[in-house]
């Protein structure tokens, strides 16, 4: 596929992720960040990391963003193409610089973690309604846009309320949280990432982030209650599991009414109306490497399964799978599991589901290698 950029009407694609990546330096060995003498430079953002996964998985995908007209932006524009990412549509800022960061070698969990972010003014952080390709974005069958983006700028979040706001050729908007307290600064994020979830088609939420976040402690039911209007609401419960609610028509609602009132009395205003998912899967046993990127990961994996009209349940476990290629294996990204391997086993009984145990090297495995791993 040529995308030319030149005012031509864009090229529809399966995904676009819209969002700012950074140049990641990895350290060449673990310590603290005073002690590591050396790094490996890498590529890292949530969008671009749901892109780049996408288009290893046979999808095809645009990244729309803006870096800085230097080595580091040519670097990162480089590496996303070379993933089959379009990236004719990033634009180049000749005065503000591209992003960098970098991090320890621990899980992102621990005490121990250190991340040293060079972000503030960069290239992406002066993205806006007016800044973009309005047009090449929207050119997807699902556009997909993190609570990031909100937090770097006025003018992001402009542009973030201008895409989930209604309008004629909207794709299906898949939002994933990503709640960064340190990223708002005296903004009021968890406010603005409800009021952008939403208005999200899709939305992907982790059960600790909406707890810090807006102070949810009720479990993925009370998630979806104080978010009901998304189509789609996924709750990641860590290495538990991951629970999937469906939004309601009024078909639904008005069957359930039905239903309710079958004995010839009107339904009781007090019936119960608690929200119950609609599919769960457990998580994977997977014997982490690194945890970094995971949740991008099961993104793209649940949009993959999505775009391919699995049902909701193997969405889950697709997403699941991809996680765990990722948490077997250090940096943001790595190759998607085979689709072969991905749906045998996202097809497995719960039992054999159960059994499933992930190292690193398994997307390399065949599926009844995987299948047949031991528990511990």
């Amino acid at each position: 596929m040529t995308v030319t950029g030149t005012g031509n009407a864009p090229d529809v694609v399966d995904v676009v992720a819209l969002g700012e990546s950074m140049v990641t330096f990895l350290p060449s060995r673990p310590g603290r960040l005073a002690d590591v003498p050396a790094f490996h430079r890498s590529i890292g953002g949530a969008e671009s990391n749901v892109a780049c996964a996408l288009a290893a998985a046979g999808h095809t995908t645009r990244w729309v963003s803006r870096v800085g007209a230097d080595g580091f932006g040519d670097h990162l524009v480089e590496a996303i193409g070379a993933y089959g990412v379009d990236v004719s549509y990033v634009r180049r800022d000749p005065a503000r610089p591209t992003g960098v960061y970098f991090r320890t070698a621990g899980d992102r969990a621990g005490d121990t973690h250190e991340v040293a972010y060079y972000r503030a003014g960069s290239a992406a952080s002066a993205m806006s309604p007016a800044g973009v390709d309005l047009d090449a974005v929207r050119a997807g069958r699902v556009l997909h846009l993190s609570g990031i983006t909100a937090a770097l700028s006025p003018g992001c979040l402009d542009l973030l309320r201008e895409l989930t706001a209604p309008h004629p050729i909207r794709p299906l908007i898949s939002f994933d949280v990503n709640h960064r307290p340190g990223l708002w600064g005296e903004a009021y994020g968890p406010e603005v990432l409800l009021d952008l979830a939403r208005r999200a088609d899709i939305v992907f939420v982790g059960e600790d982030e909406a707890e810090e976040a807006w102070g949810l402690t009720g479990g993925p039911v009370a998630i979806r209650e104080a978010l009901p209007e998304p189509e789609v609401l996924v709750v990641k419960q860590g290495a538990v599991r991951a629970v999937a609610f469906y939004r309601p028509s009024a078909g639904d609602r008005a069957a359930g009414a039905a239903r309710a009132g079958a004995d010839g009395t009107p339904p009781s205003p007090g019936c119960d109306t608690t929200p119950r998912p609609a599919a769960t899967a457990p998580a994977l046993k997977v014997d982490v490497v690194a945890t970094t990127g995971a949740g991008d990961a099961f993104a793209a994996g649940f949009l993959s399964a999505t775009l391919r009209g699995l049902p909701l349940t193997a969405r889950l476990r697709h997403g699941h799978l991809m996680a765990a290629a990722t948490l077997t294996a250090p940096g943001d990204l790595t190759a998607p599991p085979p689709r072969p391997l991905a749906d045998r086993l996202a097809a497995l009984d719960d039992p054999a589901w159960g059994r499933l145990r992930l190292g690193p090297g398994w997307t390399d495995a065949d599926a009844e290698a995987a299948e047949e791993a031991p528990t511990p």
